[in-house]
């Protein structure tokens, strides 16, 4: 059997081949969010993932990345979170990276370095908490979701929150009317 990275790289960029004949307008930050946000947490036998490197117990989204892409939901997500190069710029920017690193990485000068930002537009967030007792942690995510869907349509929150957390939401529901609207939420 083989398994790991090896095995998931060349399926996933398959799968994002076929993505992008099918959306020719899609950004690769398009169609990875479109294979991260449609993926799913259970195996072919409809239990959760295990994780083969901690004596099988159901695998975290560190072990498991997204889940298992799905090919058919990933070609309708309904939303995706996109980027442009300059957002990712700015990334490099704010990890400190000269701009002789990010010439050599893009190969371009047209990009700058103004707005650096760690907190790229990306369908997932990560708050890194201390072991410090009564040490509280504030931390606030903005992202932006694109319809990709035919027509309008409505999206409401819907979360599991981890214990001793407090999240919240604004606006708790997003209501597109049209493909390729934007809208935002914190």
């Amino acid at each position: 059997m083989i398994s790991g990275t090896s095995m998931a790289c060349p399926h996933s960029s398959g799968i994002a081949a076929l993505l992008k004949g099918a959306h020719p307008e899609w950004s690769p930050a398009a169609i990875r969010s479109a294979m991260i946000t449609s993926a799913i947490n259970i195996d072919n036998t409809y239990s959760p993932i295990k994780d083969s490197g901690l004596n099988y117990s159901i695998a975290t989204p560190l072990a498991m990345g997204a889940g298992l892409v799905n090919p058919n939901f990933a070609l309708n997500p309904g939303l995706i979170y996109d980027a442009t190069p300059q957002d990712y710029i700015n990334l490099l920017c704010a990890m400190k990276f000269s701009l002789k690193q990010i010439l050599t990485i893009t190969r371009s000068s047209i990009y700058t370095s103004q707005n650096a930002s760690s907190d790229l537009n990306y369908p997932s967030f990560i708050a890194l908490y201390t072991n410090e007792t009564g040490a509280t942690l504030s931390q606030k995510f903005i992202r932006t979701v694109t319809n990709v869907g035919d027509g309008p349509a409505n999206y409401s929150i819907n979360m599991t929150v981890p214990s001793n957390t407090n999240i919240s939401v604004y606006p708790s529901r997003l209501s597109f009317s049209s493909k390729y609207e934007k809208l935002s939420y914190t």
